[in-house]
């Protein structure tokens, strides 16, 4: 049985891993949070992550570099769902993906995942001259805007159209006239949605619409734990979740 360290153990995803774990197969060696507070007794992320085959960070952006730098020092393999990550930490995350396994995602749902896939297709078959916008909503507690999702759905149609994922056709700013093969996005915020992304694909006379819609926070916790289950025991090298599905 795979033992998971959750990192950020006391926040919202924390706690719905903590819950999800027995009815999915995975003990847990404990649990860590920013506050001090430790689960079982593991003083820090050091300690953490010697007693665990697998950590599990959704903490916050600022502790995750500790975090990979803990897991690293252990061995230990290290599935990262925490978003607003920067190129600092990207850089972090590479460099750690040559001594153990790293998972890293902006979303850990099977169907957001999928989503994905279907949305690089799409983009890959229609071209550039169609426009795509990206639309995501979240509750009114979440602070980065727009959501690591919304970016993650953003590089699938940019690599779709054989652009890099951080591509400069990604556009914030609504004022002016669209820039033709634009990706635009739109962040709304309110009340307790746990998160729903469309990706509309606007062509002349047509338009596709590819979406995924969180009905509880539940789906993610299970993705994060079929994530560590896989991660477990791979060799150093940086994964996504489109290997946990097949899709890589």
């Amino acid at each position: 049985m795979v033992r998971i360290g959750i990192l950020g153990v006391r926040g919202r995803m924390g706690q719905a891993i903590a819950v999800a774990a027995p009815e999915a197969g995975v003990a847990i060696a404990g649990g860590v949070d920013r506050d001090g507070f430790a689960l079982n007794e593991h003083a820090d992320a050091g300690a953490l992550a010697r007693a665990s085959d697998v950590l599990i960070d959704f903490s916050a952006a600022d502790a995750t570099l500790l975090h990979i730098a803990a897991a690293e020092r252990a061995g230990t393999a290290i599935v990262i769902g925490t978003t607003g990550l920067t190129a600092e930490h990207h850089q972090a995350i590479d460099g750690a993906a040559a001594r153990i396994a790293v998972l890293q995602t902006a979303n850990t749902s099977l169907g957001v995942n999928l989503l994905s896939h279907l949305v690089e297709e799409a983009a890959r078959r229609l071209g550039s001259d169609w426009d795509i916008e990206i639309v995501e909503m979240h509750h009114r507690h979440k602070l980065d805007a727009p959501s690591g999702t919304a970016l993650l759905l953003g590089a699938a149609a940019n690599r779709g159209r054989g652009q890099p994922d951080g591509a400069a056709l990604n556009e914030y700013d609504r004022s002016g006239a669209r820039k033709p093969g634009g990706i635009y996005y739109a962040s709304l915020r309110g009340g307790s949605v746990a998160g729903d992304h469309m990706v509309v694909l606007a062509g002349e006379g047509e338009r596709v619409e590819l979406g995924h819609r969180a009905e509880s926070r539940a789906i993610f916790a299970s993705g994060a734990l079929k994530a560590a289950q896989w991660l477990a025991g791979k060799p150093a090298g940086r994964y996504t979740m489109a290997d946990v599905l097949g899709l890589g």
